[in-house]
Order: structure tokens, then C-alpha cells, then sequence
């Protein structure tokens, strides 16, 4: 699971009613997180994980940037959204949130299928799915969603029934830093939100397009960590979306959110 800087909000896990107010005390260094689990999730089958999950979040359709995907979320009708955080089984549960830069990555994929239409796909921090979902739904002949949360695993591919499409291949491992694989198009929403993670990411995709002359495609709706990256020199606009009235109230300062592409310097 890649800890997101919060932009929404959700449930008793934190401490205040919206992400903002709330971020310093809910996500933590990646370096310290990244992987911690609840003792609990490793004891747990996959169906039981799918049952959980299936009686824990809600099915969200509309409220969005893509109305048209269904999605497997924490709203206020779902139990853990009041519920002490130390009831929770697993790991803080990014995957539950739509996040804005996700969403503009997974509107611009839905509004220009040929990004991604008979390629490979990566969606690098895939959270939830939607972006792999799009790029499903737009002809990608073959998606990978990596999330090294496994949680994020099973909520994807019940997202992929939701919406009618075959799951993609579903990667644990953190892979960033490892030697990259040929991908003709990677995704990344709401990644560049703690520094050193945003300085390992730059390396890593620089080295994909490198080898590999990947495209990269960034959804960010302007968080400060990303607007003051060295990355920003290399990234050029592609696309902008005025968030739903809906979104904007759960978000602090977020009216609007963007799509970049990434040009390695050869």
C-alpha cells in the first residue's frame, strides 16, 4: 500500500472529519510504513479478505471524474468510517478512498483511449484499481495494478467484477528500484506526496524510459510535495479536470486536478 498524503475524507481511522486536518497524525514516513501489516491479514484466506471487504465499503457509483466506473469505497454508511482504527484488521486502507489525482489519470484514459489501446500498462500505486479498470476498459492488451498492499489486491479485482472486466495481473512486491520491465505506458495518481519516496520514483522512472521508452502519464491535483519537485522540470501538462461539487467539499483547497507527462532527459 502506498501511503497517500490525505486529500479526503474517511472514517474513524483518522482523527479529524477531513484528510488535511488530519494527515500528520494518520501517514507516517514511508520508509517506517510502507510495509507494516496487522498481525491478523497474513492469518486471514483470500475469501475470508473478500468477504470482509465486501461487507466493510460501499459500492460508490457517480460523485466522481468517472461516473461510469463502480467502485468499492469507505463512505459514511460503511461501519469503519466511525469505528476505532484499532478494530481495523489490516493496514491503513488507502485503497478505500478515490483519490483526485487518480481520478484525473483515470478520466484522461477514459476520454484518450489510444494512450493505452494493444499496450502494456503499469498502475504503479494502484490503490483501488480505477486507473487499471480504465485502461481495461479502453483496450490495453495487458495491465499490471502494483500495490504492495495485498489488501489492494483483492479490493481491485472486486472492483473489476463490479465493472465487467477481466482483473489485471495484481503485483505485491515493491518494484520500485528494481530492474524496470517493459512497460509501454505506466500510471501513476497521488504518488508524489513524501520526498524521499518522490526522489526514488524520479529515479526509477527515468530509468524505465530510458530502457524501455516508456510513456509516463502523473495524476496529482497539485499537492506541494509535487509542485516543488525537481520532477515538475521534466513533466509536461496534459490535461486538467475541475473536481465534482462533491469531491471539492471532502478536500481542502482541491478544486481542480491534473494530468502530466513525463519526459526523461536522454
Amino acid at each position: 500500500m502506498w501511503l497517500f498524503p490525505s486529500t479526503t475524507r474517511y472514517c474513524g481511522f483518522l482523527s479529524a472529519p477531513k484528510c488535511y486536518r488530519c494527515v500528520k497524525g494518520f501517514s507516517k514516513p514511508y520508509a517506517q510504513t510502507s510495509r507494516r501489516r496487522r498481525t491478523s491479514e497474513s492469518c486471514l484466506s483470500y475469501e475470508n479478505v473478500r468477504r470482509f471487504i465486501s461487507e466493510n465499503t460501499e459500492v460508490v457509483v457517480g460523485g466522481s471524474l468517472t461516473p461510469e466506473i463502480k467502485l468499492r469505497l469507505f463512505t459514511p454508511n460503511c461501519r469503519f468510517w466511525r469505528e476505532r482504527p484499532e478494530l481495523w484488521p489490516f493496514s491503513d486502507p488507502y485503497w478505500a478512498i478515490y483519490w483526485p489525482g487518480g481520478q484525473a489519470l483515470s478520466r484522461y484514459i477514459l476520454d484518450n483511449p489510444d494512450v493505452c489501446r494493444d499496450g502494456s500498462v503499469l498502475d504503479l500505486g494502484s490503490g483501488c484499481g480505477a486507473s487499471a479498470i480504465a485502461a481495461k476498459l479502453c483496450g490495453a492488451a495487458h495491465v499490471v495494478a502494483n500495490d504492495i498492499d495485498p489488501v489492494a489486491a483483492v479490493v481491485t479485482k472486486l472492483n473489476c467484477e463490479l465493472n465487467k472486466v477481466e482483473p489485471p495481473d495484481c503485483v505485491t512486491d515493491d518494484i520500485i528500484g528494481s530492474d524496470p520491465a517493459s512497460f509501454d505506458l505506466i500510471l501513476l495518481g497521488d504518488m508524489f506526496y513524501d520526498e524521499t519516496l518522490s526522489d526514488s520514483l524520479h529515479k526509477w522512472l527515468d530509468r524505465c524510459i530510458k530502457s524501455h521508452g516508456s510513456k509516463v502519464l502523473i495524476g496529482d491535483p497539485g499537492r506541494t510535495q509535487f509542485e516543488g519537485h525537481d520532477i515538475r522540470k521534466l513533466l509536461h501538462h496534459v490535461a486538467q479536470f475541475e473536481l465534482p461539487e462533491s469531491v471539492r467539499q471532502e478536500n481542502y483547497g482541491l478544486t481542480s486536478s491534473h494530468v502530466w507527462c513525463y519526459h526523461s532527459k536522454l
